[in-house]
C-alpha cells in the first residue's frame, strides 16, 4: 500500500488537518527526551472514540504501525513512531464529559491537560491528586499510559490509584470498557493492568477518575541545609517519625541557582540543598505536626526554616519546584533527565555516587526530585551541538541507572521505560520475567502494531513501515 492511499483513507475518517509535510512532521519526531528521534509518516487528530477505532482498524488492514500521542511531554521516548506509520494525536479529545461531586468522580477525554481538571473542580472544593511537574501541559491520557506521579505521590499515590475506569480502543480496533464508576469492580483488574502499559495495550479514549476534597489546611515549609546528606537524613527522619507530608521534595545547590534566578522566590543561594515540605489535612493538629517537622530538620543540621505565610508565597515556592526543569536553560543549552528510584534511606549514598559520575565524565549534574519516595531526577547538563559531549551524557546516564538498580531501586518511578530504558530491563528482570511480559502484551497486541518497540524488545520485530511517496 502506498502512503498517498493511506492518507486518502485517513482523510475519509478524520477531519483536517492531516500532517504529512516533512517539515511539519519534525514536530512529532521526539518527546521531551530530545536525544531519541523518529519521524512518523502521517499525523491525524481524531475527536471521537469512533474515529480512533476506525483509524486503528485501517492500520490493521494495511499492517501499518500506530502510536497514540498527547502533549509530547514524556521523557522516555514513549510516543515516538519508531517504525514510522501513524501518530494518533489525542489533544483534541479534551472534554470533561461528566463531573459527579456526590460520588467524587469525573469522566474526561485523554487529551485533557492534567491541571485543567483540578482548575475545573476547584470552586466546588475538589482536586485531582496526580500532579506531574508538567501538569500545566501534560495530558490525562499520557499520565495513564506512563502511570505518572508527581510531588504529591508520597501521600496520594500515582495515577493508577485514581483511575476507576477506562474506555479503550484495543490494538485491533475494538472499543471496550475496563473498570467502571465504583472503587472496585468484579473480575480481573484490567484497569490496573492497562494503566502504565505505555500505550502498548491500546489507546484510552475516555478516563473515569477519582476526585478528592481539598484539604482543610495546608502548611508549606522550606528548609535549607548545608549539604545534600543532611537534607537526605532529614527526609528519613520525617518519615521515620510517622509523619507523611503531602509532598517532600529536594533541590540541590546547582538547581537552587537556576530556580532562584528564574523565580526570585528567595531561595538561599548558599544552601547545599533545600527541602520543600508540604503538610495537608485537617486543621486540628497541623501546627503541632509542622513544629515536629521543623524540629526534625533542625536535628539534622537545618540552617534556615521558612514557612509560607500565605497562598501567594506557597504558589511561588511551588512555581520554583514545578518549573525547575525549564529553569535549567539558565545553566545549559540542554539537559538529560533520568527517573531512577532508590530506597530513600540510600539517598545520601546515591547522590554522592551520582556526583562522582558527573565528575568522571566531566559533566554537571543538578538534582531535583521526590525525596519522600526516593524517585530521583538527575539532570545531566550538556550541549547537543557537541557530539562527543552527547556520548559522555549517554554513558553517564547508563551509570546513573545502574547505580539505582545496585542500591536496590528501579529503572523508573513515573517517566516509563519507553525506548530509552528498554535495553536496561534485563538488569532487573530474568528472561522468564520478560517472556511473561511479552505474552501478556501478545494477548492485547499480537501483531505489534500498537506502539511497537517500547518497554521491552518483542519476540517478533515490526519492520520499518514506509509507504511509497
Amino acid at each position: 500500500m502506498d502512503k498517498a492511499r493511506l492518507v486518502s483513507e485517513l482523510a475519509a475518517i478524520v477531519p483536517a488537518p492531516i500532517v504529512t509535510a516533512p517539515e511539519e512532521l519534525l514536530v512529532y519526531e521526539c518527546d521531551g527526551n530530545t536525544l531519541d528521534k523518529a519521524q512518523p509518516d502521517v499525523v491525524v487528530f481524531p475527536t471521537t472514540s469512533e474515529q480512533v477505532a476506525a483509524i486503528v482498524r485501517l492500520a490493521n488492514q494495511y499492517q501499518v504501525p500506530f502510536v497514540a500521542r498527547g502533549a509530547g511531554t514524556g521523557l522516555s521516548g514513549g510516543a515516538l513512531a519508531l517504525h514510522g506509520g501513524i501518530i494518533i494525536e489525542m489533544c483534541r479529545m479534551n472534554k470533561i464529559w461528566e463531573v459527579d461531586y456526590v460520588n467524587q468522580r469525573a469522566v474526561v477525554g485523554p487529551g485533557l491537560v492534567n491541571l485543567h481538571l483540578s482548575l475545573a473542580v476547584a470552586d466546588a472544593g475538589y482536586f485531582y491528586a496526580p500532579d506531574p511537574s508538567s501538569q500545566g501541559s501534560c495530558t490525562i491520557g499520557g499520565n495513564v499510559a506512563e502511570n505518572s506521579g508527581g510531588p504529591h505521590t508520597l501521600k496520594y499515590g500515582v495515577t493508577t490509584n485514581h483511575v476507576l475506569g477506562l474506555e479503550v480502543v484495543l490494538p485491533n480496533g475494538d472499543l471496550v470498557h475496563f473498570g467502571g464508576a465504583t472503587l472496585d469492580t468484579p473480575g480481573y483488574d484490567l484497569t490496573g493492568l492497562f494503566v502504565g502499559s505505555e500505550g502498548t495495550f491500546g489507546i484510552a479514549t475516555k478516563v473515569t477518575v477519582q476526585l478528592l476534597r481539598k484539604p482543610e489546611a495546608v502548611k508549606t515549609i522550606l528548609a535549607a541545609f548545608a549539604t545534600v546528606a543532611d537534607a537526605s537524613n532529614a527526609v528519613s527522619g520525617i518519615i521515620g517519625a510517622g509523619l507523611i507530608p503531602g509532598a517532600l521534595e529536594m533541590m540541590d545547590h546547582l538547581t537552587i541557582q537556576a530556580v532562584e534566578a528564574f523565580t526570585g522566590a528567595g531561595l538561599p543561594l548558599d544552601a547545599g540543598a533545600v527541602l520543600l515540605i508540604e503538610l495537608d489535612g485537617i486543621a486540628e493538629g497541623m501546627e503541632e505536626d509542622a513544629a515536629r517537622v521543623v524540629a526534625i530538620c533542625q536535628q539534622h543540621g537545618c540552617r534556615q526554616v521558612r514557612v509560607a505565610k500565605d497562598e501567594a508565597e506557597r504558589a511561588l515556592l511551588w512555581k520554583g519546584r514545578k518549573q525547575a526543569f525549564g529553569a535549567m536553560g539558565r545553566l545549559s543549552p540542554n539537559y538529560y533527565t533520568h527517573d531512577g528510584v532508590i530506597p530513600r534511606t540510600r539517598l545520601p549514598e546515591a547522590l554522592e555516587r551520582i556526583q562522582a559520575i558527573g565528575k568522571k565524565y566531566g559533566l554537571r549534574i543538578a538534582n531535583v526530585f521526590h525525596a519522600g519516595d526516593g524517585n530521583l531526577h538527575p539532570l545531566v547538563l550538556y550541549d547537543e551541538r557537541n557530539p562527543e559531549e552527547v556520548t559522555r551524557v549517554m554513558q553517564a546516564g547508563e551509570e546513573i541507572l545502574r547505580t539505582c538498580v545496585e542500591l536496590g531501586g528501579a529503572l523508573t518511578g513515573e517517566h516509563g521505560i519507553g525506548m530509552e530504558k528498554r535495553d536496561c530491563m534485563p538488569w532487573l528482570f530474568t528472561e522468564d520475567d520478560l517472556e511473561i511480559m511479552h505474552r501478556v502484551r501478545q494477548v492485547f497486541n499480537p501483531h505489534q502494531l500498537c506502539n511497537p518497540g517500547k518497554v521491552s524488545t518483542p519476540a517478533r520485530q515490526v519492520p520499518l513501515w514506509r509507504g511509497d511517496p
